[in-house]
């Protein structure tokens, strides 16, 4: 595992969602399986990038989700499928896997070939992503080229001992543990592929996991790195000091210097795929 500790660019913060801009010069286009969202500099010879959004398996903002992969499309230079899930408590898993690995079979059918193919998944979007490769590896499918998460569950049992260290994170056990356990409407927290930091994690595609230092879920990427570090998937682990759960959101405001240090990232990511 190559791990990194990042320090906090100078002038950094972290925004509130009040008054952010969800605007985008331009207009998504629906698809089976979400939208599609292309910046003005992507192109379909460049690849095509697969978002997996947060929000606890429950909840989806669409005006969030598009300005988001209008970012990581021109970080890219890829057009992003904004994939949608079915949300718990109504539908709880499988469903919302099942959905999420429509989408990527999706694109696979209409012609984008895996390798040419990346994830970029956030939060229970991670789960879901890391969870989708367990089962098409199991399937013996093609995996895409690579994965970005940023902030991921992984363990399901929520046994991190970070979960508890992270006084000033607004993810609690207690909003955990009401969240997965909508998610899994009955299904064992400590199994996969619904919690993947308990599955085989060989044969996996090179990883990148980004997460804040003081992120209740910090464990959740450090384990599971590790893990499939030592089964043998090429895996990098970007640690930002000092920052909580959702840090990710500094890309939708314009001039901060976190949200440029991560798309930056994200840009170097997609170049060496």
């Amino acid at each position: 595992m190559d791990l990194t500790v990042l320090p906090v660019p100078d002038g950094a913060t972290v925004p509130g969602f009040a008054g952010l801009s969800f605007e985008i010069p331009v207009e998504p286009v629906p698809v089976p399986w979400g939208v599609l969202v292309r910046a003005e500099n992507a192109s379909d010879e460049a690849g095509h990038l697969m978002y997996v959004h947060g929000g606890g398996f429950e909840h989806r903002n669409p005006p969030l989700m598009n300005r988001a992969a209008y970012e990581f499309s021109r970080a890219t230079g890829r057009p992003v499928l904004v994939a949608h899930h079915r949300l718990a408590p109504a539908d709880a898993y499988p469903e919302p896997l099942d959905d999420v690995l429509a989408a990527y079979r999706g694109l696979v059918d209409g012609g984008v070939p895996p390798q040419r193919i990346l994830v970029l998944a956030e939060s229970s979007g991670a789960a879901l992503t890391l969870s989708m490769l367990l089962r098409l590896r199991d399937a013996g499918e093609e995996l895409p080229a690579g994965v970005l998460t940023w902030s991921a569950v992984t363990d399901l049992a929520v046994t991190g001992a970070s979960v508890d260290d992270s006084p000033d994170d607004p993810v609690t056990r207690e909003l955990l543990t009401r969240l997965i356990g909508q998610y899994l409407g009955g299904a064992p927290g400590d199994r996969a592929p619904q919690s993947p930091l308990y599955g085989d994690l060989a044969g996996l595609p090179p990883l990148v996991m980004v997460v804040g230092g003081a992120e209740a879920l910090r464990d959740d990427t450090l384990r599971f790195a590790e893990k499939a570090s030592a089964a043998g998937t090429k895996v990098e682990v970007d640690v930002y000091e000092g920052m909580p759960h959702v840090f990710q959101i500094a890309i939708l405001e314009p001039g901060n210097a976190l949200g440029r240090s991560l798309l930056d990232r994200i840009a170097r990511w997609g170049r060496a795929r």
